[in-house]
């Protein structure tokens, strides 16, 4: 059998459950069918709940404080990234693609920057740029992808942009946007785009993968395809934002800001007042209020027709790969880079409160070797993704890294003790400083800041709704013993903390 194609796709911001297979009310058929005619893996931890550190972990298959992005508004070390998987492929001999969302560098700079992704670096990208970046041969990148802001007008913003202005329509575009088709009860940050779908950037990232796909066949592939959403703001276009009715959705059964008995950061994080650069935006945006089931049903409802979107693109490009006859020979995953609270406690977006709706992304994944209808709750971690691709591309890494395949878990009887999380909060992001590490075992999970020594501990199989914090009850003490061992067991190759370059 010739090398296997791997096809790698994420989205942004999508909790591990918000999947019609597992449960949820959101029609996702594509990704279900890909979960019955593959293996879910239902326990992956992220390295760290937001965006620019978990990134770069699934890229370096090292942990946060070991790469040196322990939080957003710090610039991946190319000497690291163009060392990662993509590399490691690569110099094995497999075409490398980046399509979409990248996010390894600072969009939102405080200054100037030469940094491909940074708003001023990007304006300094030759006209046409495709890569190579960050290890990876081909880049097509959606520059932002969030559209609390319009996308940048070139000579800014990369290939997305180029393209979505390129027809001289880049004002109505952005008019059409902003603008609402209905209306959504006042919930934040939610609205029924009129922008239409074609133009909409998980259609042009489905566009961009396909074309991938039709190109050169000498060689084995390895794409890693990126969807900016679910992400906030909460702007599905139509007709996808009506495909969910807001009193059809399911829930949270505990949608209360709870902060009796958690630890002191939690209502912390929600209420200390953020100053210094970037405090309006981390404000306003970054923070969401706790807002009535009316609202939420709103958000959830449009964070549904978001995923039915990504759905629908991955179907298109899966169908593209069977057309093309490499279905067979290709492993496919698709996961996120973290979650989303989406009303759970009381909360909506992420922040350092790592409930299992930020923290376990889960994943699917089909291929050559891959059990049919197989469900794993081993913990991983998506820092194990670029181990698993070499393993299965039979190529060596260019560095030593935490990551371990999970080929014997997939496809195997593998098992795993635990995956951590970590995150080196600056207080830019919720008003405090914090050293977050994050245990979690197969049935329960253990979160110490490392700079006070408070911390919370959850047994997940008597408690999955992560309601009764059990840290300092002496009957648990053998379960935080056994957890803070591992905790503390993290390789001792910690970077120094980096300055942000800007907010993310």
């Amino acid at each position: 059998m010739t090398r296997p194609n791997i096809l790698f796709i994420t989205s942004d911001q999508q909790r591990g459950d918000c999947y019609g297979f597992r449960g949820r009310n959101v029609y996702t058929p594509h990704l279900d069918m890909l979960a019955a005619e593959g293996t879910s893996l239902e326990t992956v931890v992220t390295p760290c709940v937001v965006c620019q550190p978990a990134r770069a972990s699934i890229l370096t298959g090292l942990l946060p404080r070991t790469h040196g992005v322990h939080d957003n508004g710090i610039d991946l070390d190319p000497e690291l990234g163009e060392k990662g998987f993509a590399a490691s492929l690569s110099a094995a001999g497999y075409r490398t693609a980046k399509i979409g969302k990248a996010h390894f560098a600072t969009y939102h700079t405080f200054g100037d920057s030469d940094t491909v992704e940074s708003i001023p670096g990007s304006a300094k990208v030759p006209e046409g740029w495709r890569g190579p970046y960050m290890g990876f041969d081909h880049a097509e990148l959606v520059h932002i992808g969030h559209n609390w802001w319009h996308p940048e007008e070139p000579p800014a913003g990369l290939a997305y942009e180029e393209w979505y202005y390129g027809d001289g329509r880049g004002a109505q575009k952005n008019k059409l946007l902003w603008e609402s088709h209905r209306d959504h009860k006042d919930a934040p940050q939610v609205w029924s785009s009129k922008l239409p779908v074609a133009w909409h950037n998980s259609s042009w990232i489905a566009d961009r993968a396909i074309d991938f796909i039709k190109q050169d066949h000498e060689k084995p592939f390895c794409m890693w395809v990126s969807f900016p959403d679910p992400h906030h703001p909460f702007d599905c276009p139509e007709p996808w934002a009506s495909l969910h009715r807001p009193e059809d959705v399911d829930l949270p059964e505990h949608r209360t800001r709870d902060f009796e008995g958690r630890p002191w950061w939690h209502k912390a994080a929600v209420e200390t007042k953020i100053e210094g650069k970037g405090a309006e935006i981390r404000t306003s945006y970054s923070r969401y209020p706790e807002i009535p089931d009316e609202q939420l049903r709103e958000v959830i409802a449009n964070t549904y027709g978001q995923l039915s979107l990504i759905d629908h693109s991955v179907g298109r490009i899966i169908t593209e790969l069977e057309a093309q006859g490499l279905a067979d020979n290709t492993y496919i995953v698709y996961t996120a880079d973290h979650g989303d609270w989406l009303g759970d406690h009381g909360l909506v977006l992420k922040g350092p409160m790592p409930f299992e709706g930020l923290l376990n992304v889960r994943a699917i994944v089909k291929g050559p070797d891959v059990p049919v209808g197989k469900v794993s709750f081993e913990p991983l971690s998506t820092l194990d993704l670029g181990a698993t691709f070499m393993d299965w591309a039979g190529a060596d890494s260019l560095m030593d890294i935490h990551g371990q395949s999970m080929r014997d878990v997939i496809s195997g009887d593998g098992t795993r003790k635990a995956a951590m999380s970590e995150w080196e909060l600056l207080p830019g992001r919720v008003g405090v400083g914090l050293s977050l590490r994050t245990v979690r075992s197969k049935t329960a999970k253990l979160t110490l800041d490392l700079q006070s020594g408070a911390g919370e501990m959850y047994d997940l199989e008597k408690d999955p709704h992560e309601l009764r914090n059990v840290f300092d009850d002496p009957d648990y003490a053998a379960m935080k013993a056994d957890l803070n061992e591992i905790l503390m067991a993290r390789p001792d190759d910690m970077r120094p903390n980096q300055e942000p370059v800007g907010m993310a």
